[in-house]
């Protein structure tokens, strides 16, 4: 097992940064570039791999850099297709990532964090302590792995990133923007960032600085209440983040950039299922230059009391938000039989 040490993360290094060092070595500027290709566009995880190096070169990278990557330490495959992985760093901190296949699809479900500090009450993840926020090269690890599998099982390239994984995205906001910048690079995964949404729970201040550094993916809010009283109860980071807050945020966000907001409104049994509770929703969305609602099956967790609502109370809330011309779309939850489904990762043994 790879375990932590002093030499400087290999990933770390921009493209001049390895030509400079090259250039100290007395070699010739390519090099650098072939060295970039490796870890980045042909995913290598160890020196030995790059072979067109000389065997002193390779050496004298593994003694002076690291180059640590996440690996694959547990799958479990749903009835449904779905896919769980549990993924273990280089210091043996474990994260979860999840490949969603439809026939016209092939998501990866990724995560920014081991563990989450922000204590969402129907979350599993929520449950978790926050270890630590996950390097950019870890984020692009899992996108690569995820994508392996996916060509492997289904003969198909990814063709969607979520950011809906364990961990607050805005909350590891300079790797997620570096993981995106790799994942879409010419010299990366080259993946369209109109095929890659990040999720968060409302950090307002942050929403408002994607806007401003005019990112190109799209974004969807966790909403999950349509009334601050109602959401302070299930998400405590409402009360620093409060949804006139987070209506000002998103508005911020769509002039900067134009990209496509989505709401997810997980519905719980005799919480946030009433027809008042559709009005205050079709409110928060007339505000908001969004295009889709998500309304998401819940999916039981051991530590949470909540319920999913009878099929008539979900059918009565998306008949009333379609009445009041709300685009609203029922996400029938896939990989509920391995918790792989939406709020049920926590790193479980499989």
């Amino acid at each position: 097992m790879q375990t932590k040490t002093e030499n400087k993360n290999i990933r770390h290094l921009s493209l001049s940064e390895l030509e400079q060092y090259f250039e100290t070595l007395g070699e010739k500027k390519f090099r650098a570039k072939q060295v970039y290709e490796w870890i980045w566009a042909k995913h290598a995880h160890k020196f030995d791999d790059m072979t067109n190096l000389s065997k002193d070169l390779r050496q004298l990278l593994s003694t002076n850099f690291s180059l640590p990557a996440l690996r694959v330490d547990a799958t479990q495959y749903s009835a449904d297709g779905t896919i769980k992985s549990r993924f273990k760093t280089f210091d043996n901190f474990a994260t979860e990532g999840v490949l969603i296949p439809t026939d016209d699809r092939k998501t990866a479900c990724v995560s920014s964090q081991i563990g989450c500090s922000l204590s969402c009450k129907f979350c599993a993840t929520g449950y978790m302590d926050r270890k630590r926020n996950l390097d950019y090269d870890e984020i692009f690890d899992e996108v690569v792995l995820i994508n392996q599998q996916s060509e492997r099982v289904y003969e198909k390239k990814l063709t969607n990133i979520v950011f809906m994984g364990m961990g607050e995205p805005l909350l590891n906001y300079k790797n997620v923007l570096k993981a995106i910048e790799r994942i879409t690079a010419p010299d990366g995964l080259a993946m369209s960032p109109r095929r890659i949404t990040v999720s968060t729970a409302g950090v307002a201040k942050m929403i408002k600085q994607l806007g401003d550094d005019q990112v190109k993916f799209k974004l969807a809010l966790s909403l999950h209440a349509a009334n601050d009283a109602k959401r302070n109860e299930i998400m405590p980071i409402n009360e620093t983040n409060h949804i006139k807050a987070l209506i000002e945020a998103l508005n911020h966000f769509y002039k900067q950039t134009g990209n496509e907001i989505t709401f997810e409104y997980i519905l719980f049994k005799n919480f946030n299922d009433s027809k008042q509770d559709a009005d205050e929703l079709v409110k928060i969305f007339r505000q908001v230059p969004a295009d889709l609602v998500n309304i998401i099956e819940y999916n039981p967790i051991d530590k949470a009391l909540f319920e999913k609502p009878e099929e008539d109370a979900i059918t009565a809330f998306m008949t009333h938000l379609e009445k009041n011309k709300v685009n609203a779309r029922l996400r029938r939850s896939r990989g509920k039989d391995i918790d792989a489904a939406c709020g049920q990762l926590a790193n479980k043994e499989g």
